[in-house]
């Protein structure tokens, strides 16, 4: 283990680590806005005499050391439309947003890598990039036009790793394995037309919200009745909207939810019996239906050599005992297009707070232990360090 490392992270890092995250957990900024973030790390990179590009307006590319080889680590930087419910003194003060699901830790982290890596650029024999990354949580997302700027160019790296907190498991502990870990995601939006009228006339036709409600069963079996049960999916619809009286029918029912999977023929498959099929049912009852679908994020596919690597370097970390399998999750993560053009590998960072309650990621209680920042830098660097 690099008790070495760990200590010296504690000792010289830990409360720079927690003042970043604390400024930028009481500022945080919804994807493509966080301005100030960027602007934060571009100051700080500037402080540590490290050389930057500023991609898609608030993304920032960053490079320490040299070489053709080279090493990439990737932090995303937006928060989420939640609003807070911790009690912290370093609460958020921008209202219904939050960074409910760890980015502040990770910017921190990769901050506090910036910092340490630098102080030791001679001992580097590569490069390695730095990507901060905006807006991992809105469609299209940033990764794609990080990428499209040339995130991933000058110089190309051969394998690049992203971390995330993981309050389902305790500190000092890191997660990972090869092969899918977060599954595609397509928002499907479902708009049905029926007849607004009394209640008490049901058989004047055109009742949206029977005719919802039979697509949504239909929904239901589209995962069971039309997929082979050895490939995982989730079709859910998380929200219906009728806005009408107590005794009125509405002329629309509005219906939004997603759809996750990891295999990419499986999707496509069910995409297409959603366009199908929901104006067919629609007209059972009378009613007209429109579905759009919204192309989200492939699925994460960890490399096996990016992670034998991480492995590797995790055991170093935090010992062999706490170097965990991951139980792949049914989330998505725009990390997957990076993953998609060079070996990469997202692990997961126990960050459960001792002696509390934890609370999962998008909660608006999220109180991950800031200790969790000290092993996503220490591995980052190890990493490098291997590498």
């Amino acid at each position: 283990m690099t008790e070495e490392l760990l200590n010296e992270l504690r000792e010289q890092y830990l409360d720079k680590a927690i003042s970043h995250r604390r400024q930028f957990h009481q500022n945080p900024e919804l994807s493509f806005l966080e301005f100030k973030t960027a602007e934060y790390i571009r100051a700080k990179l500037t402080e540590l005499s490290i050389e930057y590009k500023e991609l898609y307006t608030t993304g920032t590319v960053a490079h320490i050391g040299s070489g053709k080889r080279c090493i990439a680590l990737r932090a995303d930087i937006d928060a989420i439309p939640i609003s807070e419910n911790t009690g912290l003194d370093y609460s958020s003060k921008n209202y219904n947003v939050m960074h409910a699901c760890g980015h502040d830790m990770h910017t921190a982290a990769l901050l506090i890598v910036c910092e340490y890596l630098k102080k030791h650029e001679s001992e580097l024999n590569c490069t390695v990039k730095l990507i901060f990354q905006p807006a991992e949580e809105e469609q299209p997302g940033g990764a794609i036009r990080m990428i499209d700027e040339g995130a991933l160019e000058n110089p190309v790296p051969e394998m690049i790793f992203a971390a995330h907190i993981f309050p389902e498991t305790e500190i000092g502990t890191i997660s990972l394995s090869a092969g899918p870990v977060m599954a595609s995601t397509n928002e499907i939006y479902v708009d049905v037309f029926g007849r607004g009228g009394h209640a008490a006339q049901p058989h004047l036709g055109g009742d949206a919200i029977l005719a919802s409600a039979n697509i949504i069963n239909y929904y239901q079996s589209v995962t069971t009745k039309f997929r082979n049960p050895v490939y995982p999916s989730v079709l859910s619809i998380a929200s219906i909207d009728g806005r009408s009286a107590v005794n009125a029918f509405p002329d629309m029912v509005r219906m939004k939810g997603v759809l996750r999977c990891y295999d990419e023929d499986l999707r496509s498959h069910l995409l297409d019996l959603i366009r199908e099929r929901t104006p067919k049912l629609a007209e059972l009852y009378d009613c007209t239906a429109e579905v759009n679908i919204v192309h989200g994020y492939p699925a994460v596919m960890n490399s096996t050599r990016a992670v034998d690597f991480a492995e590797h370097c995790a055991k170093n970390v935090v010992g062999r005992e706490n170097v965990l399998p991951f139980e792949p999750k049914m989330w998505a993560e725009d990390f997957a297009h990076y993953a998609k053009i060079v070996q990469g590998a997202l692990v997961f960072v126990g960050s459960a707070p001792i002696g509390e309650e934890s609370y999962p990621l998008h909660n608006a209680k999220l109180n991950p232990d800031e200790t969790a920042m000290l092993y996503i830098s220490a591995f980052f660097i190890e990493l490098c360090r291997e590498f």
